[in-house]
């Protein structure tokens, strides 16, 4: 099962083993519907049944099966938080960046390679795409980026001149 990363645990939260996530979404209320999240650290690994989900603003409050103590939160602290992906809502509208990476993309007929990463730079996000001729990065823009097919796993560019090595300016 794909797992998604959905937050990080901040801190415990009172006595009695409730943690603070610093929630990964622009939307913590999602919180509210898991079933069940993955603690990850490391190569540890600890799947836990949600009792309770407090959304308060953009602070996330969990109760967690087998958390019951300050000093059992605090053994988490800094611990990801994930959700497999199949709890994750769908988008009304675009996609996350877990559907795009792992993508085929195309220039045309032309296969540049594989969405590696998305990667935020502030201004726009870029697609690091790795193929036969090496890593390209793809521009998130309207411009480049003409369509996405999430379910067919496409992504159709048209890269602006002298993105790749060796292409001549137009």
């Amino acid at each position: 099962m794909d797992e998604v990363l959905i937050g990080e645990v901040i801190k415990p939260h009172g006595v009695q083993g409730e943690i603070k996530v610093y929630p990964i979404t622009d939307n913590p209320k999602r919180f509210r519907k898991l079933k069940e999240v993955i603690l990850v650290q490391n190569q540890e690994q600890r799947r836990l049944k949600v009792l309770h989900a407090n959304v308060h603003q953009s602070e996330v409050y969990l109760t967690l099966e087998g958390i019951n103590t300050r000093d059992e939160a605090e053994a988490i602290r800094g611990w990801a938080v994930k959700a497999d992906r199949d709890q994750v809502p769908p988008l009304k509208e675009g996609w996350y960046y877990f559907e795009l990476e792992g993508m085929q993309v195309y220039e045309g007929d032309v296969l540049l390679g594989t969405l590696a990463q998305v990667i935020q730079t502030g201004a726009n996000d870029v697609y690091l795409v790795k193929g036969d001729q090496g890593e390209i990065c793809v521009p998130a823009l309207k411009t480049v980026v003409k369509h996405v097919d999430v379910a067919g796993k496409r992504m159709d560019v048209e890269l602006p001149p002298g993105l790749i090595d060796g292409e001549e300016l137009r």
